[in-house]
């Protein structure tokens, strides 16, 4: 399979600081991909190194096939980035600075930058310098999305967005994603991640620990059961997967591992079962659970 985005065993060292330790993932056309860890975990590293702003230290990135590194002008032409945190020429107003974005790739749709500019509420008249910190952001994200790229690397791009900018941007990566356009989103918000993201990859202190769809993630995460029942439940505790049972006003309160569901309501039946309500995991719990708990497969670091 071809892949937009192809990294293979990524290391990245500063000095004696190992950033990137060996991760790996890929991002095909038309997919979003989630990008997901706290500030430090290597997120704006790998980012980095796909816009060939920094060089691997081991292993290499791949985007449209050509090396990060080596033909990162060539990538450059048919990618669109967006920052965190964007900085802008203060004495050009927004509109300048879109259209210098713009036709930095050869190809400037007018009709979609009115679009963008209606859709983002942003008066593209002001000097940059009148910005607030979320003004600069939609110039960046109006520029990224006015383009006809690619690939869109996007690196915490709603910070500073209210909640309504917030849904406008997630409309404008469903449209590119139906379009046939590849997506890398790096973001810690997870309920936006969750929202548009068909894979994820988690990233811990510079390595990857999960990456999967969603389901597939979900299915090794713990399902919150709340159940009320005409006898009191017994047993319940010396059941395999079964997690930090409360008791309730009525009832219990538990969390199972999603792979001995079927058994532990099995169980539970028996004592007839008035009420059951299931909560299946979210993102934000995956998360956690690797940011809580040490990681098998690093030793516990």
């Amino acid at each position: 399979m071809t892949y937009t985005l192809d990294i293979q065993n990524l290391t990245k060292k500063f000095g004696q600081f190992t950033a990137l330790n060996d991760i790996s993932l890929q991002v095909k056309e038309g997919e979003v991909f989630g990008y997901i860890g706290p500030n430090g975990a290597g997120k704006t590293t790998t980012i980095r190194v796909l816009l060939g702003i920094l060089h691997a230290t081991q292993g290499g990135a791949k985007v449209f096939g050509l090396d990060a590194w080596k033909d990162a002008v060539e990538i450059h032409k048919r990618i669109a980035y967006v920052p965190g945190d964007v900085n802008l020429w203060p004495n050009l107003t927004g509109g300048e600075v879109i259209d210098l974005f713009v036709r930095l790739r050869g190809r400037h749709d007018r009709q979609k930058r009115e679009k963008l500019l209606e859709m983002f509420d942003l008066d593209p008249s002001k000097k940059c310098r009148t910005y607030s910190k979320g003004n600069r952001q939609k110039v960046a994200l109006v520029a990224a999305f006015a383009s006809d790229a690619d690939l869109f690397i996007l690196d915490e791009p709603t910070s500073g967005l209210d909640p309504l900018m917030e849904q406008v941007f997630q409309e404008c990566v469903l449209e590119r994603k139906n379009s046939g356009k590849g997506i890398f989103l790096s973001s810690h918000i997870l309920s936006e991640v969750e929202r548009l993201c068909d894979r994820v990859g988690i990233i811990r202190e510079g390595r990857i620990v999960e990456t999967g769809t969603l389901a597939e993630l979900r299915h090794l995460t713990r399902i919150l059961i709340n159940v009320a029942a005409e006898r009191p439940i017994e047993g319940l505790e010396a059941l395999k997967g079964v997690h930090e049972v409360i008791p309730q006003q009525d009832g219990l309160s538990f969390q199972v591992d999603s792979n001995e569901l079927g058994s532990v309501v099995s169980h539970i039946s028996q004592f007839g079962v008035k009420k059951l309500e299931s909560m299946p995991p979210t993102l934000e719990d995956l998360f956690m659970r690797h940011y809580n708990a040490p990681d098998a497969r690093d030793g516990g670091s």
